[in-house]
């Protein structure tokens, strides 16, 4: 067991899944412990499956959620009890099989050389992503990067190690960042709270339904939403740095080796 499994845990939310969240535990289980899963009002019942497999598995522990509150609601459930644990970061992994489990052990080292930071992946898209998806990002990351000065290489990915309590701040500090705008908004108001950032590469893959994929992701819903919290962050940051307006091309952010 790596030592750093005392102070850091893998933290997987997870809403109507189907078999795709039990094959990502396992994966992930396989390579590091412990591993926490906040079922977010599913009702599939995954929570049944999962609270089975974490009967027989000292390295799994499964939170229910009543009912569905959302990506970043689900999240700050885990982070919560996490700190209550003793743990002091956590890694946030998709339950739709669309993260690779193999990279955790590489970004859990990157968070314990530089354990204040927040360590961000970046996507590094297969042949089968949506065209439509991987250009859309781009609207979300140059709105990130205008307001964090570039210091974001990807705002939507949601393969990420962060420190527990200065996230549980943000999120306690804000009434927002409970659904899909979770993971750009905690990258934006971290920065601002002063975390350093480590941008590192990580494959990723889009799942078909075919294969057994699962995606909530409403595009026009959620990239109304997308743009509602771009709107309110700018906003904050007119009134935090008025300079924001001559930053019209933020340079590029920079990226870990």
């Amino acid at each position: 067991m790596s030592p750093d499994a005392k102070t850091h845990l893998v933290l997987i939310p997870s809403y109507n899944t189907g078999p795709q969240v039990m094959r990502v535990v396992a994966e992930a289980r396989a390579v590091w412990t412990p591993v926490w899963v906040v079922v977010d009002g599913s009702t599939d019942g995954t929570d049944t499956m999962l609270r089975t497999a974490a009967a027989t598995d000292t390295g799994l522990r499964v939170l229910i959620t009543p009912r569905n509150r959302g990506k970043g609601a689900a999240i700050h459930e885990g982070l919560r009890a996490a700190l209550e644990a003793g743990f002091t970061h956590a890694l946030t992994f998709d339950a739709d099989g669309q993260h690779s489990a193999a990279d955790i052990p590489r970004f859990m080292a990157a968070s314990s050389r530089q354990p204040d930071a927040m360590i961000l992946g970046v996507p590094v898209f297969g042949p089968e992503a949506p065209p439509l998806r991987v250009k859309g990002r781009r609207i979300s990351n140059w709105w990130a990067n205008l307001e964090t000065g570039g210091r974001i290489a990807d705002s939507l990915f949601g393969f990420r190690v962060y420190p527990i309590a200065p996230l549980l701040a943000v999120l306690a500090a804000n009434r927002w960042m409970r659904r899909f705008d979770f993971d750009p908004e905690a990258a934006v108001r971290l920065c601002w709270a002063g975390l350093p950032v480590v941008n590192l590469p990580a494959p990723v893959r889009y799942i078909s339904a075919e294969e057994g994929g699962v995606s909530h992701f409403r595009y026009v819903c959620d990239n109304a939403w997308l743009t509602w919290m771009h709107i309110r962050l700018m906003l904050s940051a007119l009134l935090r740095h008025p300079a924001v307006l001559l930053r019209l091309r933020p340079p590029a952010p920079r990226r870990a080796p």
